[in-house]
């Protein structure tokens, strides 16, 4: 399978990120999904085949299934009328809306583990957010809470309270922010059971677009963007992932460092991080790539 880690178009580069390229068109941009993976905020060296187009399609899905809770910048996913573009953007890129993204990271957290485990077992809360006592990792939290961060160009995003949130996108804006991020998690999470599937916890981005209204931009509910565990294995304790938490638990047994460089990836953890996101994609959609 061809694994495309890097885009070189004849069309104005916008912005290059840790997984997507993004393309200035007249009136609109192209928003290409890489299969580059970001792990720690590291991109290794390897790819994950099919992962790109997995981001690509299942944004897609959720983009409209979700649009009469918010309106989102999804425009289509045909390759635009303009000449030489490569063949290997089809599927793995959309054409969206121009806005101006928020400088906020929207997390919505209905289970309780990765960094907010760790944070609960030091203080018992996360972001500022009390929580009951006696929780383990993956405990289903009494209500879905809203844990936005910073988002960082290069490093680490800071998760910050919500005092800090409000500063940085004003009081209206966060407000818009916060119900849509759980009005999105609840109705994307239900949907996700009757599939067999426990979406753990969810980050949303946000832009404002030319009437300077709010909408959903970047991708959705991607095996990239959330925290999927398998329905059944779960009911009996166990958190099997069908996202890129299975390249973090590899990572973590490694001793790394979580610093540049990465180590490499062996063949047989990049072939089972793809059977992954294809088989989260084949069962939230009910199709096959």
């Amino acid at each position: 399978m061809e694994t495309i880690t890097s885009t070189s178009l004849e069309l104005p580069l916008l912005r290059k990120g840790k997984v997507r390229d993004t393309y200035v068109l007249e009136g609109s941009l192209l928003m290409v999904a890489t299969d580059r993976l970001s792990a720690f905020d590291v991109v290794f060296r390897e790819g994950i085949p099919r992962k790109g187009e997995v981001l690509n399609r299942l944004s897609a899905f959720w983009f409209e299934k979700t649009k009469k809770i918010i309106r989102n910048h999804f425009v289509t996913l045909e390759l635009p009328k303009v000449n030489n573009l490569p063949g290997y953007l089809k599927g793995r890129s959309m054409v969206v809306e121009k806005c101006t993204p928020l400088p906020l990271e929207c997390v919505v957290r209905g289970h309780i583990t990765g960094s907010a485990w760790k944070e609960y077992q030091k203080k018992g809360s996360v972001c500022g957010i009390q929580l009951p006592a006696g929780l383990h990792d993956g405990s289903e939290l009494p209500n879905p809470i809203f844990t936005p961060s910073t988002k960082a160009e290069k490093g680490h995003d800071e998760n910050i309270d919500e005092k800090r949130a409000r500063q940085l996108v004003g009081d209206e804006t966060f407000e818009t922010v916060r119900q849509k991020s759980i009005e999105l998690y609840d109705f994307a999470d239900a949907y996700a059971r009757k599939r067999g599937l426990v979406l753990a916890d969810t980050k949303f981005e946000f832009g404002l677009d030319k009437d300077r209204k709010v909408i959903l931009i970047d991708e959705a509910l991607t095996p990239d963007s959330s925290r999927y565990w398998l329905e059944e294995k779960y009911d009996v304790g166990i958190l099997e992932s069908l996202d890129k938490q299975y390249v973090r638990n590899y990572l973590e047994g490694t001793g790394w460092n979580k610093s540049p460089p990465p180590p490499p990836l062996p063949p047989e953890v990049v072939q089972k991080t793809t059977e992954r996101y294809l088989q989260a994609y084949a069962m939230l959609t009910g199709k096959k790539l």
